[in-house]
């Protein structure tokens, strides 16, 4: 089965603002990253803010141009694409919910004119007709047609986001990113915006890719979880083994931050800052905050290995064993940790 978008040894490396001009120091934002999304399924993509998660969900939709590396759409090249072709693939094959929905909508525009332009740039049906899908849009999102004529300062935050939802799947994309798309609401309407997104994806066959610093949600609605560090993919986990079978080190960091209620641990302890992403350290990235690491780690960064369940796989010199448990983990950080 074709991957709806493939992204191959993607690096993004940005000019740092400031300094002179002779010294202007590179972001590296993004590195050697590579990720295929099927058809129907969900990928959770989860790190500490810096990470590249936002890099690479704009990476994936084609708004950012990759440094260096392919970005594949249905099996095509995307930036060897004529630009109008390039447009018009990106346009309608992909959607994106941004993280705050009321920046993310123009604010003088109608609910009916923000889900309208899309139909309107790509001359989708007759007139009737994209007044007939706007309010299929509204419906599928669940609000009420009474708001059709609503700017989005008369909305809640909840409802500019089911205004957001509905303007990223005009199109029927085949894709949709979702980058941090409940941070900025409030607690109490963040599950109804998930189970939306849930329901919307087993609705239409959506290809989600869910981005999220909330790394437990991204557990519950996701099929693969992928954890990324200073720019780099360290792991690929199905999301059923990534709490008490990931093989990274941080991977079960992350997870140890958030544990389960019913049987809470002290998180894993991590010693020192993130890294600047301006000057990374050698080998793996991870080795300054790692309990495990060593000489060997600080020499290379280690190629994926896979672990024993399919769709499984890791970059990792001194990889965590499938059986050992999160709290043996912090029983073996802490010594590290005090010194």
């Amino acid at each position: 089965m074709t991957a709806v978008v493939e992204v191959r040894d993607a690096h993004v490396v940005h000019k740092a603002r400031g300094g002179g001009v002779f010294t202007r120091d590179r972001v590296y934002a993004l590195t050697g990253a590579g990720l295929a999304v099927a058809p129907g399924e969900t990928v959770g993509v989860v790190g500490e803010s810096g990470c590249g998660k936002s890099t690479l969900a704009r990476v994936l939709v084609g708004i950012q141009r990759p440094t260096s590396g392919t970005v594949s759409f249905r099996g095509r090249d995307l930036w060897s694409m004529p630009p109008a072709e390039r447009r018009t693939t990106v346009g309608a094959g992909t959607g994106m919910i941004f993280q705050d929905p009321s920046t993310a909508l123009n604010r003088r525009l109608t609910v009916r004119r923000i889900l309208r332009d899309p139909l309107d740039v790509h001359g989708r049906g007759t007139r009737a007709e994209r007044d007939d899908r706007v309010r299929e849009l509204m419906s599928l999102v669940g609000l009420p047609r009474a708001l059709t004529d609503a700017l989005p300062g008369q909305l809640s935050g909840g409802q500019r986001q089911r205004v957001a939802i509905a303007r990223a799947l005009a199109l029927d994309p085949g894709l949709v990113v979702a980058d941090e798309p409940t941070s900025a609401l409030d607690v109490s309407v963040r599950a109804q915006i998930l189970n939306l997104l849930l329901d919307l994806k087993e609705r239409l066959g959506l290809a989600l890719v869910f981005v999220s610093h909330d790394i437990q949600t991204v557990r519950r609605m996701s099929d693969r979880v992928i954890t990324m560090y200073l720019g780099r993919i360290v792991e690929e986990t199905p999301a059923a083994r990534v709490t008490d079978q990931a093989r990274h080190p941080y991977t079960r960091a992350l997870f140890s931050a958030t544990p389960g209620l019913l049987d809470p641990i002290d998180p894993i302890p991590l010693t020192g800052p993130v890294p600047s992403a301006t000057r990374p350290p050698s080998g793996c990235p991870f080795r300054t905050r790692c309990w495990k690491a060593d000489e060997v780690c600080a020499g290379s960064m280690p190629d994926f290995s896979a672990a024993s369940q399919p769709g499984h796989r890791y970059r990792c010199h001194h990889p965590v064993q499938e059986d050992q448990s999160t709290r043996d983990l912090v029983r073996q950080s802490l010594p590290r940790s005090t010194e």
